[in-house]
């Protein structure tokens, strides 16, 4: 009997996998999917609303730093203007985040000549003393410099003056470097900002401690004054600069997600697509990720306002502080973490609203193949490009793509991304309405039509 049962439950298994990708084998996405694809397309296109809507939400409430008043305004306002709309089930579900305050904050060259430099701190980056830090610089340019240079970095102030490569290797110096500094005996840390263009412009971001090393004070300084300091040490001359940082953490303050759906007619089954709806505390985070955010949210408000019902509920997340912790991410989990086996999907826009090609997929070849059918849809805007990765292309989303659900983020041309990111120079007017635009296209397409295929999207 045991035998039995276990030849029954390979076939059906068989049978199940078999029939897992029949979007793919007996229908044609293209062909049946062709007329709603092109109503959200045109619907995305024909104006501006998405970005009038960005621009009345940053020039309205500025930036958005997790514990703040103008992060909890704007999600008040966006609950609102969520319900005029007339998504069901719009709510605002609670977490607990970080709270840190930047304070007052300089860096001053002191000799060889004395100066102002253009800085600011790093997330979660402790204070210096009242009265500063006023010690003798010493510059390096990678990790393996400053063990090289071990002996001499006792009681200074380390610089890593580290060019941009790619983001996920430079930002390592931001993350990293004030962990390996203070191993070294360092007194303070300081960075090149994590970017390949700037206008004496620093670049903030999270900092990260560890137990077990003493927390020292990290900044980022622009790139052409940690280049400056890094000529003069060249030359021989004795580098000397204060730092000055308030920088603290407040007890951890109270958030929210924000939720709100369009009700499929199989209820239970979601697909999720969203941004984060934080920022840093400098510009108006518009790019990163106001943009993403408005742009899921009106994908699914067209989705409504066209009267198209998908088989699965659609659901927009504007996840809380993604900056500072990733604590909204991980809070959705654990809110939804019962019912996850009924998420179909999961997408996320975080690198900007610039031109879309397409979307990078994470999750099996059989899912990233019915996503390359739905990607056909796009190509009346140039966004049909899906390429596989191995790991969750975005931060909110990586705890249900951690644990199985496909996850999808979108590609464009962010070329000039990091000129700007996490910069008093993310504002609304580095967007283009037009661009905005088609990455609401791309998101309400991919969002209705996994929603609605008769079969999930194989996981």
């Amino acid at each position: 009997m045991i035998r039995l049962r276990s030849s029954l439950a390979l076939s059906i298994l068989a049978l199940t996998l078999t029939a897992a990708p029949l979007p793919a084998q007996g229908r044609s996405i293209a062909r049946d999917y062709r007329a709603a694809a092109d109503s959200l397309i045109r619907a995305a296109t024909r104006d501006s609303a998405a970005y009038v809507r960005l621009g009345e939400l940053v020039d309205g409430f500025g930036h958005r730093l997790a514990g703040s008043p103008s992060l909890e305004a704007a999600i008040d306002w966006i609950l609102a203007e969520m319900r005029k709309d007339g998504l069901s089930n719009v709510r605002g579900e609670p977490v607990m985040v970080t709270s840190w305050v930047r304070g007052q904050e300089s860096v001053e060259l002191v000799t060889p000549r004395r100066t102002p430099l253009r800085m600011l701190g790093l997330g979660g980056s402790v204070a210096t003393p009242a009265d500063g830090i006023t010690a003798r610089v010493l510059v390096v340019s990678s990790f393996d410099e400053l063990e090289k240079h071990r002996a001499e970095a006792r009681g200074r102030i380390v610089l890593f003056d580290a060019p941009f490569t790619e983001y996920g290797e430079t930002r390592r110096y931001r993350t990293d470097g004030a962990v390996a500094a203070a191993r070294a005996g360092a007194v303070a840390s300081l960075i090149r900002s994590v970017a390949p263009f700037s206008i004496r412009s620093p670049h903030t971001g999270r900092v990260s401690y560890q137990p077990d090393v003493p927390k020292i004070p990290a900044a980022a300084l622009s790139n052409e004054d940690a280049m400056m300091l890094h000529r003069m040490q060249d030359r021989g001359d004795s580098v000397v600069v204060t730092l000055r940082m308030q920088a603290h953490e407040l007890p951890d303050a109270q958030s929210r997600n924000v939720v709100a759906e369009v009700v499929g007619r199989v209820p239970d089954e979601v697909v999720v697509l969203g941004g984060h709806i934080d920022s840093w505390d400098v510009g108006q985070g518009a790019m990163d990720d106001g943009g993403g955010s408005v742009a899921a949210w009106e994908a699914v408000r067209l989705i409504h306002k066209l009267g198209l019902r998908p088989r699965r509920t659609i659901r927009v997340v504007l996840w809380t502080n993604e900056e500072n912790g990733v604590e909204g991410g991980a809070a959705y989990l654990e809110r939804h973490r019962d019912s996850l086996t009924s998420h179909v999907m999961a997408m996320e826009s975080d690198g900007g609203v610039f031109s879309p090609r397409g979307v990078q997929v994470a999750g099996t070849d059989a899912a990233v193949n019915v996503v390359r059918q739905v990607g056909q849809l796009l190509k009346p805007i140039g966004a049909d490009r899906v390429t596989k990765v191995d790991s969750s292309p975005e931060a909110d989303i990586e705890p249900m793509v951690t644990l199985g659900v496909p996850g999808i983020g979108l590609d464009v041309d962010a070329s000039r991304y990091f000129w700007y990111h996490h910069t008093d120079g993310d504002t609304l007017d580095k967007l283009d309405p037009a661009e905005m635009g088609r990455c609401v296209a791309l998101m309400a397409v991919m969002a209705y039509v996994i929603a609605d295929l008769p079969d999930r999207l194989p996981s």
